[in-house]
């Protein structure tokens, strides 16, 4: 197959149709990484700002995901978090800074970007009324899956989530925990390298918190996942490395573990996120 006809397949959502990029318009950049060359470091954020009216919400955030990592993005509410969310997932534009994903420029071309991401929103966006299977053949064709490909895909996510015993039941009929399992199933349902997950635990009984926490530690082993929380003792249980945000600001970004040794001082990781964020307390 010459260059001229190379192409790859995507869903154009403003126009409503799936369109077809050919070399002639892509970086080889582009096309290396929409295979299996995806290089190690799969997010990159440089330098991001965002203010509302006269407050500044993020300031000058920089951070980096690298392939199989699952990062903790901590916080106090207000701390900025969500907002970074938005913008690593291009449903909020900063206003300055760079951002990367999977070396594609989210910004300039944010079709070719966004098809490796995948995201959970702190509300997940459920239809209720349909079906688990139905939703997630939904939210695969929005994926500008092709038809042959989402019966499989549908497969693969239902049964990496634990949705199988459920996939035939309307979603308002479930508990909130089996619904953030479909949540998090249409987030990943493309095979994204980079999960998004804002607050996936909050509002959940314990066991449904376990139940999230192990999902969320099986999607790390292939994919990149960065996830916000306030909740110390997630961090601890699934993340590897973590940020911490106060007004705006990256104040922190070390490993789990060294968080936990904080200052020389081996403790549990509540007293060594107050020593960071509140050190005259």
């Amino acid at each position: 197959m010459s260059d001229s006809e190379r192409f790859i397949e995507i869903y154009d959502f403003d126009a409503g149709a799936h369109i077809r990029l050919y070399s002639t318009q892509l970086t080889t950049t582009a096309f290396l990484t929409l295979s299996d060359t995806t290089p190690e470091t799969t997010l990159s954020a440089r330098n991001l700002m965002r203010r509302f009216g006269n407050r500044q919400i993020v300031n000058d955030v920089s951070l980096e995901l690298k392939r199989g990592e699952v990062l903790g993005l901590l916080g106090h509410n207000g701390a900025g978090k969500s907002t970074t969310m938005q913008m690593l997932t291009g449903c909020l534009l900063p206003d300055s800074g760079t951002i990367e994903i999977c070396g594609i420029d989210l910004l300039h071309r944010p079709l070719l970007a966004k098809a490796h991401i995948g995201y959970l929103p702190e509300t997940p966006p459920l239809y209720r009324e349909l079906s688990v299977e139905s939703y997630l053949t939904f939210a695969a064709r929005l994926r500008g899956m092709k038809p042959a490909a989402v019966a499989e895909a549908v497969e693969q996510a239902t049964r990496h989530c634990g949705l199988e015993s459920v996939r035939k039941k309307t979603i308002a009929t479930l508990s909130k925990g089996y619904q953030q399992r479909v949540g998090i199933a249409q987030a990943v349902v493309h095979s994204p390298d980079v999960i998004v997950l804002d607050e996936p635990t909050v509002g959940l009984d314990p066991a449904q918190i376990r139940d999230i926490r192990h999902l969320i530690r099986e999607l790390g082993n292939k994919s990149s996942v960065i996830l916000s929380t306030h909740l110390l003792g997630e961090v601890e249980s699934v993340c590897d490395s973590v940020q911490i945000m106060q007004h705006g600001k990256l104040i922190y970004g070390d490993t789990t573990s060294a968080l936990m040794s904080y200052g020389g001082e081996p403790g549990k990781l509540e007293e060594n996120f107050i020593r960071i964020t509140e050190p005259h307390v």
